[in-house]
Parts: structure tokens; sequence; C-alpha cells
């Protein structure tokens, strides 16, 4: 699965300027594959029990019943996908710690934020955060650690406004993406990266200074391979940061 998201991601490369992502076939024009209206009501589920050990296999979250399903694992061993429109909770996912895979959290357009995830703290492939219109900040993600296994993609999230959630990741394998985010101000929470593989590419933040990106550069031990960065916030860096493109 990493490997298609790479090659949607080379596809996007391509494409000029910010548009709204194209969401799978049975969600357009307002439909929604979540039809479990009652179940994604909040509810109040107190404590969760962590004593289920492992999840194995892949899990796809669309309804919050679904959710629920997960309640009390404490990691899952394939891929996790977080694609519900009508959740609004994540907090029964309070005991996982880790994918064994890629998590990709999209399209969730009733989610505000991630706290539910706080007890996270590895990924093992691809991070991808891509069309949440109202989730604020990646605080939830604040106890991911060390180096991504392949892609960090930050994409079309409308109110983040920073990624200080992700202050404990280190490194990037492969790609680091970070596009279309209208409320982005700085780049602050990646200041503990220190390599970002082979592409790099931050494009299409209109409130993000283009100095946030040349620091980010500046900061790298291991300078990758491909850079692309344009049509930010241009503003002018004093002094001019010796890695600025």
């Amino acid at each position: 699965m990493r490997y298609l998201v790479l090659m949607a991601l080379a596809t996007a490369l391509v494409r000029g300027g910010c548009s709204p992502a194209k969401r799978p076939a049975d969600e357009q024009d307002g439909e929604s594959t979540d039809t479990d209206t009652d179940s994604d009501s909040d509810t109040d589920t107190g404590p969760v029990e962590c004593d289920l050990g492992e999840y194995s296999g892949d899990f796809t979250i669309s309804t919050q019943s679904d959710v629920a399903t997960l309640a009390g694992y404490t990691s899952i061993s394939g891929e996790l996908w977080i694609h519900c429109p009508l959740c609004s909770d994540l907090s029964e996912l309070s005991c996982l710690t880790s994918v064994g895979e890629d998590l990709n959290i999209q399209y969730n357009d009733a989610l505000t934020d991630l706290d539910g995830l706080g007890a996270l703290t590895s990924v093992v492939g691809n991070l991808t955060i891509r069309s949440n219109p109202i989730i604020a900040n990646l605080d939830g993600l604040s106890g991911v650690t060390g180096s991504l296994g392949v892609t960090l993609w930050i994409e079309d999230n409308d109110a983040i406004n920073n990624l200080d959630g992700l202050s404990g990741i280190t490194s990037v394998s492969d790609t680091m993406r970070i596009r279309c985010n209208a409320s982005l101000t700085n780049l602050d929470g990646l200041s503990g990266v220190t390599s970002a593989g082979f592409w790099f590419m931050i494009d299409s933040n209109s409130t993000l200074p283009d100095c946030e990106v040349c620091d980010l550069l500046d900061q790298l031990t291991k300078f990758p391979d491909d850079i692309d960065v344009h049509d930010n916030l241009d503003d002018t860096c004093t002094p001019v940061p010796a890695n600025c493109p």
C-alpha cells in the first residue's frame, strides 16, 4: 500500500496550486459510506481497559462504531486508516501505542483533534494527514518519536496552524510533503528532524513564510536529493539561511 501512496504523490507533483482532494466515488456529491448515524453520536464510553494486545492485520475506521472495535488494543500489525466523515471522537483508541505499517488520517469532516491517539509512540510506515477540514492541531501525535519509515504527507488541512505535535520525529526516510494547508504559519514542530530522505516538497501553504522552510532545510544533516519549494508566503530571511532555495 505504501507504494500506491508514493505513486499518488508523484502524480500530485504535476498539479499546480491547491484544489480539494478527490474523495472516493462513494463519498462524492455529499454521500458518505457511513450510514450508521446512531453509532456516530457522541457517547460517554468510560475508561478503556488496555488488555487486548495486538490487532492482527489492517483496519479501516469509517464509522464511530469502528473506533469502538479497536478499543483496548495496544497495537495494530498492519495499516490503520481513519477515514470517517461523521466521527468526532477517537478517545476509544487511547490504548494504541504502535502502528506496524501506515497511519492514514483522511477525510474526517467532523474530527477536531487527534487527542485519542495520545498513547501512540511509533508509526513504522507512512504518516498521512490529509483533507481534515477542522482539525486544528496535531498534538495527539506528540508521543510519536524517531524515524518515519517512508513518507510524511500533510495536505489540505484548512485549520492546522502548527505542527507542534510532530516534535518527536527525527527523520523521514523517503519523502516529506507539506502542501495546501491554508492556516499553517510555522514549522517549529519539525525542529527535531535532521534527515528528510529523497524528496522534500513544501508548497502552496499561503500563510507559511518561506523563511520557515529555509530554516528547516538549514537544520538538516542529511540533505534531500530533490527539493521543491514554491507558492508559500513570500518574505525575506535575515540573515539568509545557507540552504535557502
